[in-house]
């Protein structure tokens, strides 16, 4: 809810994008009646647009759609009953693009005693400019693996 509050404030105080505010209110109101009418399929259904009296609902696939699709009459009636009017309701498949998340890097927990050898060979490693990004990645190592 603070999220909602957040964006409205944003679309009130954007003077090119305050006229949007009345739209997206009436596309949340929407889409809370379409969710009391049918709970169980509309989870993953968004309104997207009321034209005149014909509503533009998105589904993320054909079987979800194919579900919606029989339950319309329900629904149309459902929001002709709260106020709302809607002689048509339009519905268009629009698959989302799964996001892919990349595997969390692997970092190994280094035990006390290789550690140890680290730092040992950090200051036994003579200090030459072929020897520097060596001695600046172990400085880095042992940074980060602080006890």
């Amino acid at each position: 809810m603070a999220q909602t509050n957040e964006i409205a404030s944003f679309l009130r105080h954007n003077d090119k994008l305050s006229p949007l505010l009345p739209t997206v209110k009436r596309n949340i109101s929407l889409q809370k009646e379409c969710k009391k009418a049918l709970p169980a399929i509309f989870d993953g259904c968004e309104v997207l647009n009321l034209n005149e009296d014909q509503l533009v609902m998105s589904t993320p696939n054909a079987s979800i759609a194919a579900k919606l699709k029989q339950q319309l009459p329900k629904l149309q009636a459902h929001l002709q009953q709260t106020g709302w009017q809607i002689n048509a309701i339009k519905i268009k498949v629009q698959v989302k693009r799964a996001i892919v998340k990349p595997d969390p890097i692997k970092q190994a927990v280094l035990t006390g005693s290789a550690l140890n050898a680290f730092e040992e060979l950090k200051n036994n490693l003579e200090t030459t400019p072929q020897n520097a990004e060596l001695k600046a990645a172990l400085a880095r190592l042992l940074n980060r693996n602080q006890r």
